[in-house]
């Protein structure tokens, strides 16, 4: 009896798109082919990845399941397709060919990984060639967003390619079997970047030549400087991956204390470095899921709360965090950081953006040693060119989740799905503070790192750069342009600008709309149910021409429409910004709409003057530069005011977050009776008003009582929770809604966003609250983008 012929081989072609570019992709695909005895190849695509692979059917069936489970830990794999194509009789063997160009590159460029494991093992191995070399790294390690100039990801394409290899990295990069094979930042001592220690009095000699080491101490006689200045209370300006960090010993009160003042940084924290994770739980209370934010492969900033009974030979100086229960506290992620700390002494390291407050973070050496200079007493600098600033991203654990509060360095840009598959390219340019924008066609949504509020001249500068990059990475081609609805905001109005010079339709997307849109594509959930989410923030230009910041919006599932059910009773607000930094000010407009007289033993009376008072109530008596606001966050001010928490401020939302410091001191069973809000309904029919008025007696009854301030904060927190999820719950249900959201920066507030969110789950509810994209503006433009798109879906098309 005849044997059965073998089947017949098969050729497909598979496409494969996500991050899949400079994550050691392709010599995974190698070996599996070869494990299944494969003939084909497998190449970088504009597109993504291409492979085709030839074999019997059985072992291209497993092939292509072996894509989809077993994956290189750094890919993401957004779709993977296949298509048959005629069998080559010739094939034989499995080859990883040069990278294609010429399509629309449209594959996601992976960000910037911490290093690995097998990295740090080697950077502390005296017997290692790469021992103590600060920019070692491999296929699962190292940067990649900061230093590439174009696509495909390839080292010709990123800064490195100044550097050729030497012998010994040649081989390891041609080796499929070797862990750096096609790592394209490969280096070592005898081939890579240098680094060097400048003093900053020799700042202008360094100014000449900014990217050469010569004259100056390089490698570990560089380092052990670095760690010099730093024991001695210097402040050093260090050269890292996305940019320049300001760093000083976080022990030392006179540095800290130094470092605030030159970088005019008012009370903003700062963050924290340390060398390990048992070295954060001596500084902080870390959980599980914070112990793993920390140590994941972003390495990002994480808020924790501080410890009451911190070690002693840690202790931290006052000015790090002035006034706050948290510290932002964050693990190396460049090998150059583990060698900042003396094994015998580790103490904490204050790392913040190298820059002057609200300016972008300086990025190249020549720059660093002008604007730095005043601010630095020494630099350590390397001949490693960054090509895109980054700064640390930030994020926070809110009911064992991570929810960040800054996409940055280690996050940005990957991609998120983008669920309209035929409509225009969009670009979004976002929100006045803290801000990103969004490139989006079919099939991703690319949103920028975080590049700070554009009432700085350098701000918009750093935008209009970054923004260049990524549309020449993409060859993107925006057909719509996406702004915030308020028309004197600089985000706006360069918006206008740039439609009117490329001859596109501008779309005006009002704020909270945006936000709750952004929520949608957050979870994957466009194109399904519709959301009633509350938006809550300090600022956002509303239809009507008042600043909303307290929303209850209905959002169609699709995302094109918003109505709006429900707000925070407006009031008006005097000189408009200017109580931002004044929360007293928010406080007595409260209290005046509430009809409460501004008696002269209340705190947010005691902080202003008489003068300051007279003209304060004439405003509000006559409307005279005054402007209705329903926002949330003047609330928070208002009561931190009250209560003599915060008078002025700073920074951004200093007030709430010492208010949530304050309540977070107060345990559950010891909170007062809740304090009250009224429910006022419509007339003529309309939103429902979640009136504060009843609030504030309530308060200065407890206030005048002597009633601990700690317990009078989480009452305030509890009783605005129960408000916000009973009157969502009251909405949703005749509406026949099982999800609600919660966003907006106001949700950046732990306590509050847990206790909604746990009430409207315990209702029965799914509760949709931010994962990938932050609550505050810098994730508003993926949102702008989407409603965009919704109400000009017919925009120009390329010629």
């Amino acid at each position: 009896m005849p044997l059965p012929s073998p089947p017949l081989p098969q050729r497909r072609r598979f496409l494969v798109r996500g991050v899949v570019q400079g994550v050691g992709f392709r010599p995974f695909v190698h070996a599996a082919a070869n494990r299944l005895a494969l003939a084909g190849w497998v190449a970088n695509d504009p597109a993504g990845v291409v492979i085709e692979a030839q074999g019997p059917p059985d072992r291209i069936d497993a092939f292509r399941r072996s894509l989809q489970t077993d994956a290189p830990p750094l890919a993401a794999i957004v779709t993977l397709t296949d298509e048959p194509i005629p069998p080559d009789p010739a094939a034989a063997g499995f080859a990883i060919l040069p990278s294609r160009s010429g399509a629309t590159p449209i594959t996601p460029v992976p960000p910037d990984i911490a290093t690995c494991e097998n990295c740090l093992r080697e950077l502390r191995d005296p017997a290692d060639r790469r021992h103590r070399y600060p920019f070692l790294n491999c296929t699962d390690c190292g940067p990649r967003f900061t230093i590439l100039t174009r696509l495909p990801y390839d080292r010709p394409h990123t800064t490195m390619a100044r550097f050729p290899l030497c012998p010994s990295c040649r081989l390891e990069y041609e080796n499929p079997a070797d862990r750096r094979f096609h790592a394209q930042p490969i280096a070592c001592p005898s081939c890579g970047p240098t680094l060097w220690f400048v003093p900053v009095a020799n700042a202008p000699i360094a100014q000449e030549s900014p990217d050469s080491p010569a004259p100056w101490p390089i490698g570990d006689s560089a380092l052990t400087l670095a760690r010099q200045a730093l024991d001695l209370g210097r402040i050093v300006a260090i050269k890292g991956v996305g940019g320049f960090h300001l760093a000083c010993d976080a022990s030392n009160e006179s540095a800290v204390s130094r470092l605030r003042t030159l970088k005019g940084r008012g009370d903003k924290p700062f963050a924290l470095m340390v060398p390990s994770l048992d070295h954060a739980r001596r500084l902080a209370l870390v959980d599980g899921a914070e112990a793993l934010a920390l140590s994941g492969r972003d390495r990002p900033v994480v808020l924790l709360r501080r410890r009451t009974d911190a070690d002693e030979a840690l202790a931290l100086a006052p000015s790090v965090a002035p006034g706050l229960a948290q510290l932002g506290i964050m693990l190396p992620y460049s090998p150059l950081h583990p060698l900042l700390f003396d094994e015998h002494d580790a103490r904490p390291l204050v790392m913040t953006s190298g820059n002057r407050s609200d300016e972008p973070i300086a990025i190249d050496n020549a720059e660093a040693l002008d604007r730095l200079a005043p601010l630095a007493d020494a630099f350590l600098l390397h001949d490693r060119p960054i090509r895109t600033p980054c700064d640390d991203s930030v994020l926070r654990v809110v009911d064992d989740q991570p929810v960040p509060l800054r996409r940055s360095r280690g996050i940005a840009p990957l991609p998120l799905p983008w669920p309209i598959p035929d409509g225009p390219a969009v670009l979004a340019v976002g929100a006045e503070l803290k801000a990103t924008f969004c490139l989006a066609r079919p099939p991703f949504a690319l949103v920028s790192q975080h590049l700070g509020d554009w009432g700085d001249l350098a701000t918009q500068i750093a935008f209009e750069r970054s923004l260049d990059h990524m549309q020449t990475l993409f060859r993107f081609d925006p057909r719509l342009i996406a702004c915030d609805l308020h028309p004197d905001a600089l985000s706006s109005r360069w918006a206008e600008r740039l439609a009117a010079s490329l001859g596109r339709p501008l779309a005006r997307v009002q704020h909270h709309h945006a936000h709750a849109a952004s929520l949608l594509i957050d979870h994957d959930r466009v194109g399904t149910s519709p959301l009633l989410a509350w938006v809550c923030d300090g600022t956002g230009y509303g239809p009507d021409g008042t600043i909303w910041g307290g929303e209850c919006l209905l959002v169609s599932g699709d995302g094109a429409r918003s109505d709006r059910l429900a707000h925070l009773s407006p009031i008006p607000l005097p000189c408009g910004d200017l109580a931002i930094r004044h929360p007293s000010r928010s406080a007595l407009a409260h209290l005046w709409a509430a009809g409460i007289p501004w008696d002269d033993d209340l705190p947010c009376v005691l902080a202003t003057s008489p003068a300051e008072r007279r003209v304060i109530r004439h405003q509000l008596e006559t409307g005279l530069h005054c402007v209705a606001t329903s926002s949330m966050g003047r609330l928070f001010d208002a009561v931190a005011a009250l209560l003599g928490v915060r008078s002025s401020s700073t920074f951004e939302g200093q007030a709430a977050l010492e208010l949530e410091a304050l309540a977070a001191l107060c345990p559950p069973p010891s909170i007062a009776p809740p304090c009250p809000f009224a429910r006022r309904p419509p007339s003529p029919p309309g939103p429902i008003l979640l009136d504060p008025a009843p609030l504030w007696p309530w308060l200065i009854h407890h206030l005048r009582r002597g009633t601990p301030l700690p317990v009078l904060a989480a009452a305030f927190h509890h009783a605005l929770a129960d408000a916000l999820a009973s009157i969502a719950s009251d909405l949703a249900r005749p509406r026949s809604l099982t999800t609600l959201g919660l966003t907006g920066g106001v949700f950046q507030n732990a306590l509050l966003a847990s206790r909604t969110a746990s009430l409207l789950r315990s209702s029965g509810f799914e509760v949709l609250t931010p994962r990938r994209l932050p609550p505050n503006d810098g994730g508003l433009s993926p949102g702008q983008a989407l409603v965009a798109v919704r109400q000009h879906p017919s925009a120009p098309s390329p010629h």
